[in-house]
């Protein structure tokens, strides 16, 4: 294979060919030989691996949080076997090293192979073992593929199976990720909640099915964002509890063969100790080989978080609709110009892209849900996939909360005379009234206030059904928005 050919594989592999110093090791599998580029930590699994799933352009390396949940468990794999007997000292201390290295965030781009590939995830194992392998043998002053010093499958991938290595460290990697969003979550509850307390007296009319419904404040209706937003922390933090039980040590369907005794309790717990999570192992490592129910149950919450956050940007893109001919309650902060053609447009952006983010972790959700329904007997094959729908739908909803949180709750405000005017004149101001005026009267009051265009104070006051002093002390605005209650 002429280095051409190589790099027309993927992007990444083209970048290491064109990038790395010319020249080739020539490596085994049971297919036969193939020529890797010697500047290359990964091998012949991983190079079949990039020439078969040209799928989505985007390697492992995307997925930051997934490499160094592989280099967990194979750092704990490594420390198992040292402590059960298995792997002797030099070769442990150069696997060990290694994995550091990758947990610090080094040899990130050789990890090459497409996030959605078929194998359940074994290419994926591959090129970490691979990776590992060849960067400890330079460790121990070998030459990269020199594997009768340190094998990828036979040390690295000692008493492992990629049946729970990928999904160890697929947990891993997915509880990282949710302490992100936990984090941007919490951020956007708290600027909801900044916008409460500076809204607390401004007074508008609250809408039921888009019509006039009764008063309240704008601090109300900013509150119940950051209410909301937390109820979904919550249990966003309660599903990831799920993730915490891994599988590690029940090798290839859940048996533990080829698996020492001790092997599972030991790689457990070496791996709590390098990543500080309370890791445990599932009593039935066969259920938990197959079963993604776990993932399942994340991904519907997630979906929950997505829906919210969707509903409360359709709130704001309405309620700051305008700026003359729409509700023009609150502004959003003009962040770039809104049109191409009409001058002075501004756009409601950025919930504009939280709605789209949304609709894309909805559709996550199904690929998810089919994706785990679809496995057959002891393992499912479409892992990948379940990885690849979550690893976006919780970076992006990452994202998408702190652009919302920055970019536009911090900047809002209010039209705070519009909103008493709207309150004003609204005929919903009458239900405040109706049980001092009777359900008749106060009907009859809002038929004609309708009817006339006159406000419904005026018309009370003319009709001397309440002095102007009673009137003024039910329509003050704490009493309106019930705030003493």
């Amino acid at each position: 294979m002429t280095p051409t050919t190589v790099a027309s594989s993927t992007a990444a592999l083209a970048t290491i060919a064109v990038d790395e110093p010319a020249g080739f090791r020539t490596e085994h599998d049971l297919l036969g030989d193939r020529r890797v580029p010697t500047a290359a930590y990964w091998g012949v699994h991983t190079l079949r691996a990039i020439e078969n799933f040209p799928i989505t352009g985007q390697p492992l390396s995307t997925n930051p949080h997934l490499v160094r949940g592989l280099a967990a468990v194979k750092l704990a794999a490594a420390r198992a076997n040292r402590e059960l007997g298995l792997l002797d000292a030099e070769r442990a201390d150069a696997i060990e090293a290694a994995c550091r290295e990758i947990l610090d965030g080094e040899l990130l781009r050789e990890f090459v192979v497409d996030v959605i590939q078929g194998g359940a995830g074994t290419s994926s194992n591959m090129n970490a073992n691979e990776v590992i392998a060849n960067r400890a043998l330079e460790l121990l002053g070998q030459e990269k593929g020199d594997y009768a010093a340190l094998h990828p499958n036979d040390h690295v991938n000692l008493s492992q199976s990629t049946n729970d290595v990928y999904p160890t460290a697929v947990r891993i990697a997915t509880v990282m990720g949710i302490d992100d969003l936990l984090a941007a979550l919490s951020e956007l509850e708290d600027a909801f909640a900044a916008k409460a307390t500076e809204f607390r007296t401004v007074v508008k009319m609250g809408r039921t099915q888009l019509q006039d419904a009764v008063p309240m404040t704008l601090g109300q209706e900013f509150g119940t964002y950051a209410v909301t937003i937390g109820e979904d922390r919550e249990r966003l933090r309660e599903s990831a509890g799920l993730v915490h039980e891994i599988n590690l040590g029940a090798t290839a369907i859940g048996t533990g063969l080829n698996a020492p005794a001790g092997y599972a309790e030991a790689a457990c717990r070496h791996l709590g100790g390098i990543t500080g999570l309370p890791l445990v192992t599932a009593f039935d490592l066969i259920e938990a080989t197959q079963d993604m129910g776990a993932f399942v149950h994340l991904s519907g919450v997630l979906k929950r978080v997505a829906v919210k956050l969707s509903k409360i940007c359709n709130d704001l893109r309405l309620l700051s609709s305008g700026p003359r001919a729409g509700l023009a309650e609150i502004n959003l902060p003009p962040v770039q110009s809104g049109s191409s053609i009409m001058p002075g447009k501004i756009n409601p952006v950025i919930p504009e892209v939280v709605n789209q983010v949304a609709f894309e972790v909805i559709g996550n959700d199904v690929t998810i849900t089919l994706a785990a329904e679809g496995g057959q007997l002891q393992l499912n094959a479409f892992e990948p996939v379940i990885v690849h729908s979550l690893h976006k739908s919780i970076t992006h909803l990452t994202a998408a909360c702190h652009t919302l949180s920055r970019r536009c709750v911090s900047g809002i405000t209010a039209n705070a005379a519009r909103l008493r005017e709207s309150v004003e004149h609204s005929i919903g101001l009458v239900t405040a009234l109706n049980p001092y005026l009777g359900y008749a009267e106060s009907t009859a009051i809002a038929q004609e206030a309708l009817a006339s265009g006159r406000g419904v104070a005026e018309l009370v006051l003319e009709r001397g059904l309440l002095t102007a002093e009673r009137l003024e002390e039910l329509l003050r605005p704490e009493r309106l928005a019930n705030l003493s209650a």
